[in-house]
């Protein structure tokens, strides 16, 4: 998927470095440990698996978050792993870790550093085609069996609503779910659940509320330094000027 745009991306990066941008020195050695999940199509293993390395993770939030990387002269290596609550858990631990695709909330905000935003997502409640339930606001979801994601900024959402949720460790399971009876609805984001969904042969999924827009940012450890954030918001910045953002993301839509 990368193909399409490397070309005109190494012209741009090549103008960009010749633009005599200069700064500060990094301890010698410096790594960020970057960490993802299965949150297609913003980042995604090539064989669907719950654990890939490098080149074998795909997606746009993927794809932009290397290319910020390269332009930023920050080394790094990455990894998918699985499950969410534990990647989240070791980034808001360990300094020097970062981790993506992050809805950046408003219980989240002062947990981590921020560069972005990536991409934007919507968060719905969703149930099976043909069913009768309605929700017509957060309230009436209140009264349902709700299933969603441990960890999630859905289901952070949902609990600083006052909405009791039942966390399945990985949020394709929530399909079963719906399908056995198991849940009411569905609390998710929407372009990955009808994904997962797909991948599960479920289709025509029906949204019942959008209740959040939210935008999805690289988080990183509070303790990292400041220049790598400054590095990276500034490549990132470039890259959306010059339409590298645009670009990386028309190849997954």
């Amino acid at each position: 998927m990368r193909k399409s745009w490397l070309g005109i991306a190494g012209v741009l990066l090549g103008c960009a470095l010749g633009m005599g941008v200069t700064h500060a020195e990094l301890p010698p050695g410096y790594r960020v440990v970057l960490l993802t999940e299965n949150f297609p199509p913003f980042n995604m293993a090539v064989d669907d698996k719950n654990f890939a390395r490098d080149d074998a993770i795909d997606g746009i939030s993927a794809d932009l978050v290397r290319e910020m990387f390269k332009r930023a002269g920050i080394d790094y290596n990455l990894s998918l792993r699985f499950p969410w609550d534990r990647i989240y858990n070791l980034t808001l631990e360990s300094p020097n870790y970062a981790l993506f695709s992050v809805s950046r909330t408003e219980s989240r905000d002062p947990l981590f550093k921020w560069v972005g935003p990536l991409g934007k997502t919507r968060k719905v409640f969703m149930t099976l085609p043909g069913s009768t339930v309605k929700v017509p606001d957060l309230a009436a979801a209140a009264k349902l069996r709700v299933g969603t994601y441990k960890n999630s900024a859905v289901s952070q959402i949902l609990k600083d609503k006052g909405i009791v949720a039942s966390e399945a460790l990985r949020d394709q399971e929530n399909i079963a779910r719906l399908q056995k009876g198991e849940i009411d609805v569905w609390a998710t984001t929407d372009v990955v659940a009808r994904y997962l969904a797909k991948q599960e042969g479920v289709s025509n999924l029906q949204t019942l509320l959008s209740f959040q827009e939210s935008d999805l940012y690289l988080a990183l450890n509070k303790d990292t330094p400041d220049e790598v954030v400054t590095r990276l918001q500034q490549a990132l910045d470039a890259m959306r000027q010059q339409g590298v953002v645009d670009s990386i993301t028309n190849n997954y839509l």
